[in-house]
């Protein structure tokens, strides 16, 4: 049984910066990706970034040069550093986990909101 558990959302001004953590508790899968999805009222879901167990990273062009992803493998937890935040970045974030053979989501998180103000 594997559990993803994500905190760090909440309020800030645009300029500012917040860091999502998404910690895995019991077996997850031994080679795979985690990241994060958002998704805003009205929008399709996007795909923020993820990485892989070795640290390779991958983001969404809107996000890039803003936001970082990494991991702390001891802790079995990923996080998501998000700076100079946009109100455009306000959103409900997910975490998520994959495997490599897998061809669907594994695991999500419980979602945290994000919400930047102007």
């Amino acid at each position: 049984q594997g559990q993803l558990v994500e905190s760090g959302g909440g309020l800030v001004q645009a300029g500012g910066s917040l860091r999502l953590s998404c910690a895995a508790s019991g077996y997850i899968f031994s080679g795979g990706v985690m990241g994060w999805y958002r998704q805003a009222p009205g929008t399709q879901r996007e795909l923020v970034g993820f990485i892989t167990t070795i640290g390779l990273t991958n983001y969404a062009d809107s996000v890039k040069g803003r936001f970082t992803i990494s991991r702390d493998n001891a802790k079995n937890t990923v996080f998501l550093q998000m700076n100079s935040l946009k109100p455009e970045d306000t959103a409900h974030y997910y975490c998520y986990a994959k495997s490599y053979e897998s061809t669907q989501i594994n695991y999500w998180g419980q979602g945290t909101q994000v919400t930047v103000s102007s």
